[in-house]
């Protein structure tokens, strides 16, 4: 029987074979709350575009990329790229070419850092990051599969022109927006991972089930995922949906979890950051790492800092 870890038709992920990953943390969410940086429409890309600016991603990701060297750990760089589609771009004032800059330089800064940290002990890959269209959160429109990939394929060639390991979708909360990133990632000869936002009742935002979503997916594409995650929600919202062993469950490798147990309505209603437990949150991730047999990638999302990944770290490995 083929292994699960394999995408099928074509690619094979990234990380097979390779052992354990850790990511950062929630860097929109850290940049707000504890640096105190004015982040418009949630866009960490725009700070490349000063020194300053630059520097402040840096050092973000500099703290993290120590830690799993000094865990020797894998590391998965996810560039900072999440509102940085046309849509949020264009509401910051960016045209086509001063979008694909960004996104290029995004990727360079990933490079240079994995120049700085990686070991034979440590390896690391380098993720082009691609957000949803709309809220991360909520469904506000739907486009088809076709609308998606063209809209994606934006990004996603200023990804694969700078030579990234892979393209993930992260907070994507409706199959048919999954599909079109997979559609033009895999168009372009990069492997894609799809990261799903989930509600308190492990539901989508579109109200569509995890498993179904998977399922769907790896049904309809020319070029299977090498994997998907869930980010962007505590364990308690989903972990109850992963009492029985399925074959899509299989085929999650990966999660970034919030630090709060609050739902998404809640969360957008709070004037200041809930930051969990970072001891409480470590303990669900053995949870988690014991009834999902394939996971390979561990880090956070709102809410989550260094402390809450060296947790992590500490409680797995």
């Amino acid at each position: 029987m083929e292994s699960t870890l394999k995408s099928g038709r074509g690619f094979n992920s990234p990380i097979e074979g390779k052992g354990m990953f850790i990511t950062d943390g929630g860097l929109e969410t850290t940049l707000i709350f504890h640096d105190g940086l004015d982040l418009p429409h949630f866009a960490a890309f725009d700070l490349l575009k000063s020194r300053d600016g630059y520097e402040i991603l840096r050092k973000y990701y500099d703290r993290y990329a120590s830690l799993a060297h000094s865990y020797s750990k894998n590391f998965i760089l996810e560039s900072p790229t999440w509102r940085a589609n046309p849509d949020w771009a264009e509401r910051l004032g960016y045209h086509a070419q001063a979008l694909d800059h960004a996104n290029r330089q995004a990727i360079e800064m990933m490079k240079a850092i994995r120049l700085s940290y990686q070991s034979e002990q440590s390896r690391f890959l380098i993720s082009g990051c691609i957000g949803p269209r709309g809220d991360g959160y909520s469904v506000e429109s739907k486009m088809s599969v076709y609308e998606a990939e063209a809209y994606h394929a934006t990004q996603a060639k200023s990804f694969a022109w700078a030579e990234v390991d892979l393209i993930t979708g992260v907070t994507i909360n409706y199959v048919e927006e999954a599909l079109g990133i997979v559609q033009a990632s895999s168009k372009l000869g990069v492997p894609a991972v799809i990261s799903f936002t989930v509600e308190t009742n492990s539901k989508l935002p579109s109200g569509q089930e995890l498993g179904e979503a998977i399922e769907q997916i790896d049904r309809e594409a020319w070029e299977k995922p090498a994997y998907y995650m869930i980010n962007c929600a505590h364990p308690s919202h989903f972990i109850d949906l992963l009492k029985e062993p399925t074959h899509w469950m299989d085929r999650i490798q990966g999660i970034r979890a919030n630090a709060s147990k609050k739902s998404h309505a809640e969360l957008d209603q709070c004037e200041e950051l809930d930051e969990g437990n970072p001891h409480e949150l470590s303990r669900d991730y053995m949870k988690l790492k014991n009834k999902l047999k394939n996971l390979q990638v561990v880090g956070g999302c709102c809410g989550t800092d260094h402390r809450h990944i060296e947790a992590i770290c500490k409680q797995l490995f």
